[in-house]
């Protein structure tokens, strides 16, 4: 008796290892998937659907409609529709408003935005313990290129998480060619995205990477270029992560807590410079970018320019007066102590 296609049993795997720990700590808990209607999406609800019942969770799905294409409403309808097919339940379609203009991010940040506050909230509304998002090794390897092209530091060329609080990536080792092979086993149609040709300089920056940018290195390159940089991706994930605790402990340890009548607000960030300064710069700016974060900049406009010229008021002291941060936030040398103040003190 011969067993499922490799990308079944490979998808399977996967989504299983991603919700064995969830079965054991929620038995009976909800998890949603995310659903576009594309391969990597149908797929994920497809394997979804095999994989949680027979673990003792229960499945439903969330479509999310961003109306920034003509006809979007029908594409997310039928998408809903394939999952109900698939024996999810509940199933629901979540129409947002995209944000527009200055300061939303650009398109593509808005429309990511929005699409994940609708899942939080129908997550929270459901009682879900976790969502699922199909984002594949391709996806993956278009994130590193995207972050080398923006000159990133391991943060972001540590790509996607597998799993930030709720959500989870369980399709991360697998290709977008094995996704669609799961599909077809599965006898699911999926809809492709018209932007994801990547045609003219007005497709989204993220698929032009898709159609142009990665073909063009395998055939440069060789083969295995997506696979280089899902390794490279990995590595750095593991390399963020040490730097981070340690930036995390240095900033404990520099943390000043001023008591008395004139103890600073719970949100006022004091530094003792003299423990900071003495720390390596690759811990030492991330502390410094924890503590801006900490004292309210905004994470998506807190760039290392910021945080570099935050390090100056360190490493070149020559008596400057305060910096102003996004957030309007301020970041102030006195007496030995750095104090990065958010602006209503």
């Amino acid at each position: 008796m011969s067993g499922p296609p490799r990308a079944v049993a490979l998808a399977r795997l996967h989504v299983r290892a991603a919700l064995a720990p969830l079965a054991a700590e929620h038995p009976g808990a909800l998890v949603l998937v995310a659903c576009s209607g594309g391969a990597d999406s149908l797929a994920l609800a497809a394997t979804t659907a095999f994989v949680a019942p027979r673990l003792g969770l229960r499945a439903g799905a969330v479509v999310v409609d961003h109306r920034l294409q003509d006809g979007s409403d029908q594409v997310a309808a039928d998408a809903a529709a394939r999952c109900r097919a698939l024996g999810l339940d509940p199933v629901e379609v979540r129409t947002v408003q995209v944000a527009r203009g200055p300061g939303s991010g650009g398109p593509e940040g808005a429309a990511r935005d929005a699409r994940y506050a609708a899942l939080s909230d129908a997550a929270d509304q459901s009682g879900a313990v976790a969502v699922l998002l199909g984002h594949t090794a391709d996806d993956q390897a278009e994130s590193v290129l995207l972050g080398l092209a923006r000159g990133s530091g391991a943060r972001s060329l540590s790509g996607m998480r597998g799993q930030v609080g709720r959500l989870r990536r369980p399709l991360l080792a697998l290709r977008r060619t094995e996704t669609e092979e799961v599909c077809r086993a599965a006898g699911v149609d999926w809809w492709t995205d018209p932007t994801n040709a990547g045609d003219g300089p007005d497709a989204p920056l993220r698929s032009r990477v898709r159609a142009a940018v990665l073909p063009l290195l395998d055939d440069v390159l060789g083969p295995g270029v997506v696979d280089a940089l899902v390794r490279t991706a990995d590595q750095l994930h593991d390399d963020d992560a040490a730097l981070s605790t340690l930036a995390r402990e240095l900033l404990s340890a520099a943390l000043v807590d001023e008591d008395g009548p004139g103890r600073a607000p719970r949100d006022v960030v004091i530094l003792d410079v003299e423990v900071i300064e003495a720390a390596l710069p690759a811990l030492r700016t991330r502390a410094l970018r924890l503590a801006a974060l900490a004292a309210g900049c905004p994470a998506g406009a807190l760039g290392r320019e910021h945080v570099l010229s935050v390090d100056g008021l360190l490493t070149r002291w020559r008596g400057q007066g305060p910096l102003h941060l996004p957030g309007g936030v301020t970041a102030t040398r006195v007496c030995g102590r750095l104090v990065l103040e958010p602006p209503h003190h």
